[in-house]
């Protein structure tokens, strides 16, 4: 019998942890050949959620979690349940249900197959706000232009591995942490299976448009340098134009003379490199603030209590 361990990352869960253990548990019952370990992850709740882990866990032996000093994010969560999980086999999923459980047999067939690491993909976005879908799409296609990194358009961070992806994905210990980048940049041999959008059960989801924008600047910054090689571009680029435009004033000048006095364009010309300028350094500071986390070397995550 193979075990596979199950990390689910769960922040203000209380409705949705025993809808997911109890889902988890009547697939699992199909698969006699396999052994169920949950992990929940904690991630700072504010409800019920770690009591609700508790009571779960009183009802089923094979039940364990983690509960974090505070909030450190859900990828700190799965971080922190890969690394401590001990099992043939590992998969990361979300507790609200959006992640189907019923997916589980024919992602195991695929590793049986010979599939280091097997993984879902939305082929739509159904119920979700038209701007946000419109948003996350254009994410997918400039992520895979600018970076060498592929990331599969609707993948989900819900996927099935064996312990030498697991090792990888752990070996890679950056305190900015974008999985969906880190899981395509280890490479392995991968099969992503697609499925339709499946609506959050209980709850409100913590991610709005602002937290996902930024997490879409995250795996920019972190897996292309795309964003330093535009700036460069851009300064190039307005060097050359101010030049010719000095050359043409000067000749200007000396064809036709200067009768007024050319304060507003040059107010405007000023601004306008000002702008590009304070830009340039936004990005930069993007990288030099990465640069700063990661040397600080702070762990990615503090348990409280782990059972």
């Amino acid at each position: 019998m193979k075990s596979v361990a199950i990390v689910i990352p769960s922040h203000n869960e209380e409705e949705n942890v025993p809808l997911i253990h109890a889902a988890l548990v009547e697939t699992f019952a199909k698969l006699p050949e396999y052994r169920l370990l949950t992990w929940f992850i904690n991630d700072g709740s504010t409800d019920g959620t770690l009591a609700a882990i508790k009571k779960v866990q009183q009802e089923d032996g094979d039940v364990h979690f983690i509960d974090m000093s505070r909030s450190f994010g859900k990828e700190a969560g799965m971080y922190a349940g890969l690394s401590t999980a001990k099992a043939d086999l590992y998969a990361v999923m979300d507790a609200d249900l959006q992640d189907p459980p019923t997916m589980i047999p024919d992602m195991l067939a695929g590793i049986e197959d010979g599939y280091d690491m097997v993984g879902a993909a939305r082929t739509d976005r159904t119920g979700e706000p038209p701007i946000r879908s419109f948003f996350s799409n254009m994410f997918y296609k400039v992520m895979n232009k600018i970076s060498d990194t592929p990331i599969i358009p609707g993948a989900r961070d819900f996927r099935i591995m064996t312990q030498q992806v697991v090792d990888a994905v752990l070996a890679m210990s950056e305190t900015n942490r974008f999985s969906k980048g880190i899981f395509g940049w280890v490479g392995f041999k991968t099969k992503y299976l697609p499925y339709t959008n499946v609506e959050r059960q209980h709850g409100q989801t913590s991610w709005n448009f602002g937290s996902l924008l930024q997490y879409s600047i995250d795996g920019i910054v972190d897996f292309s340098d795309a964003p330093l090689k535009f700036v460069s571009w851009l300064g190039i680029i307005s060097f050359i134009a101010a030049f010719i435009a000095l050359i043409f004033i000067v000749v200007r000048a000396a064809i036709y003379g200067d009768p007024t006095a050319g304060w507003p364009s040059m107010v405007s010309i000023f601004l306008m490199i000002g702008g590009i300028q304070l830009f340039a350094v936004g990005i930069l500071g993007r990288y030099i603030g990465r640069i700063f986390l990661e040397v600080k070397n702070r762990p990615i995550f503090i348990a409280k209590e782990i059972k």
